[in-house]
């Protein structure tokens, strides 16, 4: 099946609302989704740097408004 979708007629927000409509439906069966390899060795590194104190985990929220603020 081949669904086209009009993009270059879709607000941001209705753009938006179709992603996590498509994410929610592909991620609705966990073994369906496996993670590449690169995302593990990704995940160790920042740990690593976590544990060695070169960097901090950021609350998510605290996260989206600093990448917010970054854009205005």
């Amino acid at each position: 099946m081949q669904a086209t979708l009009p993009l270059d007629k879709m607000t941001r927000e209705e753009k938006l609302r179709v992603m996590e409509e498509l994410w929610a439906d592909l991620s609705r069966d966990e073994s369906q989704v496996t993670s590449p390899e690169w995302h593990g060795e990704v995940l160790h590194d920042r740990t690593e740097a976590v544990k060695s104190g070169t960097e901090v985990f950021m609350d998510w929220n605290a996260a989206k408004k600093q990448l917010r603020d970054r854009r205005k």
